[in-house]
């Protein structure tokens, strides 16, 4: 019986642990295929957070795992400290596959959404990603810099989704 109380209470905690929302209408893209969105990620735009505070020259790799879901390294450059900065985490899929809803950790048991709710889905060149409210929310490219058209949809998109489009950070790669 122990045992059994045991499990109960560290699985209420693990699940404590996990912020698994997603902003008010927002849907995570259908369709997703993990395979092309794997690879290098240029952050162009950004909402303000405290893990990215005053970096630069932001990126996100994401390579699939043998077990499933993605190993993901971000990396960015720290002007006040002179130095890269680098976290690794792990993504799983909260749902299936097919579906740009997981959720990232970068210190077990701790979890959060990681949704991508548009993306060029022929050619996987950008994607809009949020988390668990609307006030995270970041543009990715597979390059430094994006279209005017690409900019125009992101923010477009994203103040009628409710985010504050004004207080975004535009992120320097050159």
């Amino acid at each position: 019986m122990r045992k059994l109380l045991f499990l109960f209470i560290v699985t209420l905690f693990i699940n404590g642990c996990s912020q698994l929302t997603i902003p008010k209408g927002v849907y995570p893209v259908e369709q997703f295929n993990v395979h092309k969105y794997q690879g290098k990620w240029y952050e162009i735009a950004r909402l303000e957070n405290s893990f990215e505070e005053g970096l630069d020259h932001i990126t996100a790799e994401y390579t699939l795992l043998e077990k499933g879901g993605l190993k993901v390294i971000n990396r960015g450059f720290s002007i006040e400290d002179n130095e890269w900065k680098t976290a690794e985490g792990k993504a799983k899929f909260v749902k299936v596959q097919n579906d740009a809803y997981l959720k990232v950790s970068y210190a077990w048991p701790f979890y959060a959404s990681y949704v991508v709710f548009d993306l060029d889905e022929k050619h996987y060149q950008y994607a809009f990603v949020t988390s668990i409210d609307d006030s995270y929310l970041w543009l990715l490219s597979r390059t430094p810099k994006v279209s005017e058209q690409v900019m125009e949809r992101f923010l477009k998109k994203s103040e009628k989704l409710g985010f504050d489009t004004k207080k975004l950070i535009f992120v320097n790669h050159d």
